[in-house]
């Protein structure tokens, strides 16, 4: 019985599955950049020898256009050292500012339910001579009593 891993694989080397590879090559671009640039970078792809870099807020565009040079050094040396990534070549670098966010790489948030108590006490005056208000206020002094007694 063949193993998960040797089945992925050989899936993996299919013609149809190349792109599967250039994945697993972007991952590793992003992985060689510093912490501040793999969190500014939503996701990366070339085609047409440019590469294309998405960034999650745009104030990281403006610092990334700084350093095309360097964003194109790593991908050629990343080319060069990894034969799996050795198609990937880029003369130019186009940087935009992306909604979208690669679901691997965003963590999803914990549900968590936020319990508050109340603080407020019911004992406060009321100076109003309408009696409109004055009802009012004793439905809030009701809601109010009503919370504090679900916390005990």
């Amino acid at each position: 019985m063949k193993k998960a891993s040797l089945i992925l694989s050989q899936l993996g080397n299919l013609p149809q599955f190349k792109l599967l590879k250039q994945q697993e090559c972007y991952k590793k671009y992003i992985s060689l950049l510093g912490a501040k640039w793999q969190n500014a970078i939503a996701f990366v792809y070339v085609r047409d020898n440019t590469l294309f870099v998405a960034v999650k807020h745009p104030g990281f565009k403006m610092e990334l256009n700084y350093n095309r040079d360097l964003l194109k050094s790593v991908l050629t040396q990343l080319g060069t050292l990894d034969k799996a990534c050795s198609g990937l070549k880029a003369d130019k670098v186009a940087i935009f500012h992306s909604k979208y966010r690669s679901a691997l790489q965003d963590k999803p948030a914990p549900d968590t339910v936020p319990y508050y108590h109340e603080l407020a006490s019911r004992e406060f005056p009321v100076l109003s001579d309408d009696q409109e208000i004055k009802k009012r206020f004793e439905q809030l002094k009701a809601v109010i009593e009503n919370n504090r007694q679900k916390k005990q």
